[in-house]
């Protein structure tokens, strides 16, 4: 644990508390001011494009004024975007806070490169620990986001959950203070001219397509299935909306908790077969769904889901880091994100639309091909890499 890894791994508490914050209650603020219900988990998939479209944008700002400079402009403008929230929560203008949303994404592409950050500051043997630690803060990111968001939601008394976007903003923050004492060390922090190979070269690796497609498809299953949880819930299943926010709590610690033991899983048996346990726990998850739907079925099903998403996208993005060299790495970054979050955010706009016109049954069956795909991807690279 070194000094710039240690401050990530605190940034990434109150940095990331935007994303279960987001899942929380983008979906039930939408299903009171949105003008149709089927768009009530609009705003949570506009943050998702947000993430994907600022995936290019972080890491071209990076790769111009440095990682230091970037993660404190991310989080300046959260705090900013928070505060728009609220006033749309205040107007009750969906569009606004669909807006809102979207730069909020665009804030938490640049939370995302913290793994990358992290994985610069270690030993490439170690890449895998260094990542997990990271991860490992989306676990208090996990409660004090959406405790702090329910607890504060009554504070502005005529405008329910204003106080909890004005929480948000506060959490938000604190990260510009942190990064204050962050150092660069790339070399490549500096606007230099682009001399490595092209994003098809990139993508044509076997292994660098495994790494894609795990953490792509992992991500997508699991927000296809987490954003659709408080509606199915809280809506339909008419659950309070304290037990749909401990599930997803004890879901957003699932996803994280195991990062403890992730890299050195990885490490003793190979990224591959991370990835095909990932697999795995997601099959779980399906199970689950053929039985009632209760609230310990929920809590069963997306603690899995979180599981194994744990497993494919720390094993996807550990792998990706050795697939490219130093002076490609924003490019193999960037490109590597904006194809993770542009398939995360199809997950979740269709989440919305599905989970009102089918049910959770079918939502949980429509997983099984990427499943497959993963599977398969994963089987190519292996058997390519051994001829």
């Amino acid at each position: 644990m070194n000094k710039n890894l240690l401050i990530l791994a605190l940034s990434q508490i109150f940095s990331f508390t935007a994303a279960p914050v987001t899942v929380f209650l983008s979906g039930i603020i939408g299903s009171q001011i949105s003008p149709v219900i089927s768009l009530s988990t609009l705003p949570m998939s506009i943050s998702v494009v947000g993430i994907a479209i600022g995936a290019i944008f972080a890491t071209k700002i990076m790769s111009l004024i440095g990682r230091k400079a970037g993660f404190i402009l991310a989080s300046i403008g959260n705090f900013l975007v928070c505060i728009l929230a609220a006033y749309s929560i205040m107007e009750q203008n969906f569009f606004l806070f669909c807006f809102a949303n979207f730069f909020l994404g665009v804030g938490m592409s640049f939370t995302h490169q913290y793994r990358f950050a992290a994985a610069e500051s270690v030993e490439k043997n170690k890449i895998p620990k260094a990542i997990s630690i990271i991860l490992l803060g989306g676990i208090v990111s996990a409660f004090i986001g959406p405790g702090i968001a329910n607890y504060s939601k009554d504070i502005v008394s005529e405008h329910l959950y204003v106080g909890s976007y004005l929480s948000l903003g506060i959490l938000t923050l604190i990260p510009a203070i942190f990064f204050l004492f962050y150092e660069n060390i790339s070399k490549l922090e500096t606007n230099i001219k682009y001399s490595g190979r092209s994003r098809l070269e990139l993508i044509s690796q076997p292994r660098f397509l495994q790494a894609l497609v795990a953490s792509a498809f992992g991500y997508a299953i699991m927000t296809f299935l987490m954003t659709a949880t408080p509606l199915s819930m809280h809506v339909m299943e008419k659950m309070s909306l304290s037990k749909t926010g401990l599930v997803i709590q004890f879901h957003v610690v699932a996803m994280f908790l195991p990062s403890l033991i992730t890299g050195i899983l990885i490490k003793k048996f190979g990224h591959s077969n991370i990835m095909y346990a990932g697999v795995f726990l997601y099959s779980i998850t399906i199970v689950a769904s053929f039985f009632d739907q209760t609230f310990y079925n929920y809590m069963f099903a997306l603690i899995f889901l979180g599981l194994g998403w744990n497993f494919l996208f720390i094993s996807g993005t550990s792998l990706l880091v050795l697939t490219y060299k130093e002076d490609e790495k924003f490019r193999a970054q960037g490109l590597n994100d904006f194809i993770v979050y542009s398939v995360h955010a199809v997950g979740s706009l269709s989440a919305g639309i599905l989970i009102v016109l089918t049910n959770w049954k079918t939502m949980n069956l429509i997983c099984i091909p990427l499943m497959i795909l993963i599977v398969l991807t994963t089987l190519r690279a292996e058997i390519l890499s051994k001829k």
